[in-house]
């Protein structure tokens, strides 16, 4: 069952009003993939009268074609922030959105969290709350630096001028919220939420936004508070003056159990487009998570590039292995299912089912991290769950393979001596779809030090493990790279030196390669926009011309000469 997007489905439906109104950058795709889908089902699951309103046309009242709603505005620039979506790593405009009918990137604005706002106030004066959602206004709740307008911005609060920001994976705190507002209480206390005061609680203050957008060191200082305290069982709330008022960030809010995560999971979804979007084309993104399950969700890699940690957290949770076999016999009753499930994972495909005891207990270490600069000895890296579930899977009537299309750790499956080459044995033989992904970024341990990533020793006895176990199982099957150009402290040299290694030891040209974009909320972007280490406050090579990013990745992706070229220009 669709989340009404028309008038019409509100009359079928017998609904004169809607309790929420949700507002997405993506167009409507009815998926447990899709944060604004699992919103709006979570919302509707709990009775509240929920309606979506995907990509409106921000030169039009397009946005009013379900009125007003009885309690609140959900908005969110969709699942990529907008710019992320609109522009290359080098700000040139994106002429593709795979979440967009027809794959033409015109539905989508900049900045569209604040877009969607201003347009939802000047329809409705005085209006319900507007509250942000999403990762784009989940990372951008504090002061942040901000690499298309290259400078330091507010929390987006302050600029789409809304009533309330929910961060993080927000289904919990989005029901607190809709039943205090019904209620008729003030829902300002809630975990997951943030908000602007006058007079702020006594939480801990960060430098204030005049000092950290004129004061790199005072930055530094505020993005390492602002990052330790994000682990829902240690953190405490954080406060930043802003002008003469301040953001409020409160604690995060507590993790979905076991049980509420297959809850959400085996909610009604249709895994398609609503009709009213789809007639106008074909949506890409839809292609790669159909038939995909989702096994966990959090990361605790923290690779300083990635923000996946600060958004869904550095826990991992996973769904019981019930959830996910029904979830994948559901699939075989579609229609379209062919019996290939696309994808079994997550974030990172092979974290599930195993986590450390003291950070269940007590919460993420704000000193050290889990797997770098090595993998701490109190997680229990053990791939013998995965193992079992995919098992399992493959044997479900219906299903003809199950395929691991996630990344994975390839520095956590050489460390699980008990079960690691089982499982890899086990992907290799059943689970590759021609290619595997793994995604080491670099080879050279001084710039992988700034990604916070392990260094080539151990991926070299990956790939050695998984070509041996694949010409044992007659198949030619390649692992897939993907490497990152113009990291900071990392210059031309290193970009020869990679290639060197990438031709000579892992006999590859590489392809996947991308420039790095400082987003919102990593320490990679602090160290962009400081040039400065956080961790070691030396002062940090990072290159900001365009032209020579590109040079760098060039350096990565060019071809070699073949020997007819050689020999046309010796005789020319």
């Amino acid at each position: 069952m669709f989340i009404p997007t028309t008038s019409k489905e509100l009359k079928q439906r017998g609904w004169s009003q809607c309790d929420v109104i949700l507002i997405t950058g993506d167009t409507y795709i009815d998926s447990p993939h899709i944060g604004n889908s699992v919103i709006g089902k979570v919302l509707m699951n709990a009775g509240y009268r929920v309606g979506i309103i995907a990509q409106p046309d921000i030169s039009s009242d397009e946005l009013t074609r379900l009125g007003e709603p009885k309690l609140f505005w959900g908005v969110s620039a969709g699942s990529v922030d907008s710019l992320v979506a609109n522009y290359t790593a080098t700000k040139k405009f994106r002429k593709r959105d795979d979440y967009t009918p027809g794959g033409t990137n015109n539905r989508r604005p900049d900045r569209a969290s604040i877009a969607y706002s201003n347009l939802i106030r000047r329809y409705f004066k005085n209006t319900k709350p507007i509250v942000l959602g999403g990762v784009e206004a989940s990372l951008r709740r504090i002061a942040h630096y901000d690499y298309w307008s290259d400078k330091i911005r507010r929390s987006i609060l302050f600029d789409a001028k809304a009533d309330y920001l929910l961060y993080g994976m927000a289904e919990k705190t989005i029901l607190e919220f809709a039943q205090s507002l019904k209620d008729g209480k003030n829902p300002s206390q809630l975990r997951g939420l943030c908000y602007i005061s006058v007079s702020p609680p006594e939480y801990i203050e960060v430098p204030s936004f005049d000092k950290v957008k004129t004061d790199k060191q005072a930055f530094i200082n505020m993005f390492h508070t602002f990052y330790r305290n994000n682990d829902p069982l240690n953190a405490s709330g954080l406060v930043q003056k802003t002008d003469n008022r301040y953001l409020v960030q409160n604690p995060p809010q507590y993790y979905l159990s076991q049980k509420e995560l297959d809850d959400i999971y085996n909610l009604d979804f249709e895994r398609a487009v609503h009709p009213f979007y789809a007639k106008h084309g074909n949506v890409k993104a839809l292609d790669t998570i159909r038939f995909s399950i989702a096994t966990h969700r959090g990361c605790y890699g923290e690779c300083n590039f990635c923000a996946i940690g600060i958004h869904e957290g550095q826990t991992i949770r996973w769904r019981s292995e019930s959830s996910i076999i029904k979830e994948a016999e559901r699939l075989t009753h579609d229609p379209s299912f062919k019996g290939y499930i696309s994808d079994i994972g997550g974030p990172t495909a092979n974290m599930y089912g195993f986590e450390c005891r003291k950070k269940l207990d007590k919460g993420a270490c704000k000193n050290k991290r889990c797997i770098y600069p090595e993998i701490c000895p109190l997680l229990p890296v053990n791939h013998q769950t995965q193992t079992r579930l995919l098992q399992k899977l493959r044997k479900i009537p219906g299903v003809k393979k199950v395929f691991v299309g996630s990344g994975i750790r390839h520095d956590l499956v050489m460390n699980d001596k008990s079960h690691g080459q089982q499982y890899l044995q086990e992907v290799v033989n059943h689970h590759t779809s021609g290619q595997l992904k793994i995604a080491p970024e670099h080879s050279e341990k001084r710039v992988l030090d700034k990604m916070a990533k392990t260094g080539a020793g151990l991926l070299l006895e990956f790939k050695n493990r998984f070509d041996t176990y694949s010409a044992q199982a007659g198949k030619k099957q390649y692992l897939t790279y993907y490497f990152i150009a113009a990291h900071p402290g990392c210059n031309e040299e290193d970009m020869k030196a990679l290639r060197f290694f990438a031709v000579r030891e892992l006999r590859i040209y590489p392809e996947q390669v991308q420039i790095f974009t400082p987003t919102p909320s990593t320490y990679s972007s602090l160290m962009y926009y400081t040039e400065i280490d956080p961790f070691t406050m030396e002062s940090l090579f990072v290159e900001k011309l365009q032209r020579q990013k590109e040079v760098q990745k060039n350096i990565l992706v060019a071809k070699p000469r073949t020997s007819v070229t050689k020999r046309k220009r010796k005789n020319g």
